[in-house]
């Protein structure tokens, strides 16, 4: 929130308050049966839900909330048909599935909002930058032709999942797009990765929203991980996602990670202040590093839609 303060919004700001997510709502995501015991062990006082994830008595109702604040943004968005929302809500979600707690993670914020949207008619484009891959919203979605999953992460890397080989369920297949990245790549590995792996995804998909998980422990000063980003790169991101919206008011970025207070501050100011056309000094966009892992990228996704391409058109069990 001081990354918002930072860019003196004034009346251009609008917050909106959300109410916790209904467990109808939460289902199109979650298991009755995880909704259930997650509920009761916070209840019964909380603990360790595995070696990263802890519970409070109060965790279950905050993570609710953060979920319905995603919620709210949409609707919001979707009512004023302009104006782009930024979800600065705890607990995280992207990495958690439907029917576990996992990294920092209880429910999944911007898996709930998809789903809402998906219910709704819509085609969502989930873009995750977080430097860790987003393996709960890849598995919610793995089969689901209305959401296209984009990942950009740090490989290898926690949890392990996000081979540029992981490309969607067959039902899907191609939704789901990896861009597994060496420690310590450079900014322009990361819109390299977009442009070359994700864009005709993209574009044959056409969405009509576009969801970010807008981590920010990609930064160079982050202590959680090795990718080498500065506040211009995300800022940079921010304008590629921008323009996949069809149109504006159909853009919401959604806070996952970030472990440098100072870093998640100046990305947040970047970021926004990019979207919406207020000038301030960033630092300056990152490159030199990381273009191998991207084209190893390319050629292993490539090759394996190649083969699932031709056992489908022989065996006819393609999408």
């Amino acid at each position: 929130m001081a990354g918002v303060d930072d860019l003196h919004l004034g009346s251009d700001l609008e917050a909106v308050v959300g109410t916790p997510a209904t467990l109808e709502q939460l289902s199109r995501v979650h298991s009755s049966a995880y909704l259930s015991e997650l509920g009761a062990f916070c209840r019964s006082g909380g603990g360790d839900l595995d070696p990263d994830t802890y519970a409070t008595p109060a965790s279950f109702d905050a993570a609710r909330a953060a979920v319905g604040a995603g919620l709210a943004a949409v609707d919001a968005l979707a009512a004023a048909g302009e104006g782009v929302a930024f979800v600065a809500a705890r607990p995280p979600g992207h990495h958690a599935p439907g029917d576990r707690a996992m990294g920092f993670c209880l429910l999944n914020n911007i898996a709930v909002a998809a789903a809402e949207l998906v219910a709704r008619g819509e085609r969502v484009l989930i873009v995750d930058w977080d430097v860790h891959h987003g393996n709960g919203t890849q598995k919610v979605f793995w089969d689901d032709p209305s959401v296209l999953f984009v990942s950009t992460h740090q490989w290898p890397l926690y949890p392990g999942t996000g081979a540029a080989t992981e490309v969607g369920g067959p039902h899907a297949l191609g939704l789901t797009v990896n861009v597994p990245l060496d420690p310590g790549s450079t900014g322009d590995s990361v819109r390299a990765g977009l442009d070359e792996l994700a864009a005709p995804a993209i574009d044959a998909f056409d969405p009509t929203w576009v969801l970010v998980s807008a981590g920010f422990d990609a930064h160079r000063a982050d202590p959680m991980a090795d990718l080498a980003l500065s506040s211009g790169d995300f800022a940079d991101l921010a304008l590629v996602v921008r323009d996949l919206a069809p149109r504006p008011g159909r853009l919401a970025l959604f806070l996952e990670g970030g472990y440098d207070l100072e870093a998640v501050r100046g990305s947040v100011g970047a970021v926004l202040g990019a979207l919406l056309g207020v000038r301030r000094a960033v630092e300056q966009p990152t490159s030199g590093s990381g273009a191998a892992s991207v084209a190893r990228a390319v050629a292993e996704r490539a090759a394996v839609l190649a083969r699932l391409s031709d056992a489908g058109r022989t065996t006819g069990t393609g999408p």
